[in-house]
């Protein structure tokens, strides 16, 4: 029987924080894995560039469909199944035996992710009905993505030290099993009062664009800007572009309204999404490998080196919340592109023998990156939106990051030397202009416009 939600608000908010911590921190724990999976399983560096973007990926890809689903069969029946997916592939992780395997498992992991993150947002939408609560509610749950993002290569860096790299992923079943239970036992169903129709064409054509670029990005390393094959890669995401362009807008739902896209404020948030996560992804790819095969450390070591991480996404998320409830996204943006910025610059400088230290010091500044970067980019996304579209919004930004991670992980493997570094360095640079001109009265005009183009009494949907 279930326990209605109205006398566990607490503990549906813990639930659904439990799956956003695992779902977001497997994308960060398993880079201090990366060079004792590369040494157990004989992995190349695309190897380990698919061990982690198989799996952001899906996660990119997924997202929106995921959140349209739970809208129609139900909320708690698609969590759940999230999570039994997710514990599945776990533990397929915990068991490969090689890296294809690994890739594979890692691809199953993520389809149970991208039930569970927009899906928990709306649990927990609904759970706290009251504005002011549910303004709380979210800030809390929000909060839990950095914080896991950023703790996942200290938690890493622990099991792989003590129990070998499998236990990163095997840590994960237990959490998930307690979690199914929770969620059987207490999580009232709901759905939306008007599910979104999907929209399976406009699916594989997200799909083939992401899995194309990201293809060619990785392979590129091996094979070569001019083979024929990555040349092949990036016609057919051309390609995918073209149809996603010629048939969205004939959807009466599409699974990309880009009609959004009218608003400068929602895509700079979009193109913003992509830099911020684009950068901290390179910056976690290379930064764990360089920890431990550059500087000799253990796991464990590698992964406290990244404490200044997590303390000051810790310490500064909640307080950017807060800051953009009233006064606005700006300068919090301004300051998380300044930040990004100054370490992709400062990282180009770090050798084997420099001071720990100094080394330390940099990593503060993408702290402060990602302790300042997510609240905004969410609040320019929704901004002026309907409320009838800002869930759609949302998943967009949501999709936006995780694509971001995706690409920043794809072309950490493609930059030779120094190169990316002052590539994350340009990306920083990049959110700054984006924040200027996402955050004025223009920008703001644009949302306005585009949010009346969604008022059924002013411009009627098309069909198709």
């Amino acid at each position: 029987m279930n326990v209605p939600a109205a006398g566990r608000p607490g503990l549906v908010l813990a639930i659904c924080c439990a799956s956003i911590v695992v779902v977001v921190m497997d994308i960060s724990i398993v880079t201090v894995a990366l060079p004792s999976i590369r040494h157990d399983l004989g992995a190349s560096v695309s190897g380990l560039q698919w061990t982690v973007d198989a799996y952001t990926l899906v996660l990119a890809a997924f997202l929106v469909l995921a959140g349209s689903a739970a809208d129609r069969f139900g909320r708690k029946r698609v969590f759940r199944c999230g999570l039994a997916l997710f514990g599945l592939g776990s533990l397929l992780c915990s068991l490969a035996p090689g890296i294809g395997w690994l890739i594979a498992a890692r691809a199953l992991q993520a389809a149970g992710g991208t039930m569970l993150n927009p899906v928990a947002m709306a649990i927990v939408a609904t759970t706290f009905p009251a504005p002011a609560e549910r303004a709380r509610a979210i800030g809390v749950f929000g909060s839990m993505s950095g914080l896991a993002l950023a703790l996942g290569p200290i938690l890493g860096g622990a099991l792989v030290d003590g129990f070998g790299w499998r236990a990163v992923f095997w840590v994960n079943v237990p959490i998930i099993a307690a979690a199914l239970v929770a969620t059987t036992l207490f999580v009232p169903e709901s759905r939306a009062p008007r599910a979104r129709r999907f929209d399976p064409v406009g699916q594989l054509l997200v799909l083939l664009v992401l899995g194309s670029v990201v293809s060619a990005l990785i392979e590129s390393h091996r094979l070569g800007w001019t083979s024929p094959w990555i040349l092949g890669l990036l016609a057919l995401a051309g390609l995918g572009v073209l149809g996603i362009l010629r048939h969205e807008p004939r959807r009466t739902d599409p699974l990309l309204e880009l009609r959004l896209f009218r608003s400068v404020s929602f895509s700079a948030a979009i193109v913003m999404a992509l830099f911020a996560l684009c950068g901290f992804g390179a910056f976690l790819f290379v930064t764990t490998q360089y920890l431990q095969d550059v500087r000799g450390m253990t796991p464990l070591t590698a992964g406290l080196c990244l404490l200044p991480v997590g303390v000051l996404v810790l310490v500064l998320s909640p307080r950017t919340g807060r800051f953009v409830g009233t006064r606005g996204p700006r300068w919090p943006l301004v300051v998380a592109g300044v930040a990004l910025a100054a370490g992709g610059a400062v990282s180009a400088w770090l050798g084997p023998a420099t001071p720990l230290p100094a080394v330390l010091a940099t990593f503060l500044l993408f702290g402060v990156f990602l302790g300042t970067v997510n609240p905004p980019i969410t609040n320019t996304a929704v901004s002026g939106m309907p409320g009838s579209m800002a869930g759609v919004a949302a998943s967009l930004a949501s999709s936006g990051r995780q694509t971001g991670t995706t690409l920043g992980v794809a072309l950490a493997g493609t930059g030779a030397g120094h190169g990316v570094w002052w590539l994350v360095a340009g990306l920083g640079a990049g959110l700054v202009v984006l924040a200027l001109l996402s955050t004025g009265r223009r920008a703001a005009a644009t949302a306005d416009r585009a949010a009346a183009l969604f008022d059924e009494l002013s411009l009627p949907r098309p069909t198709g």
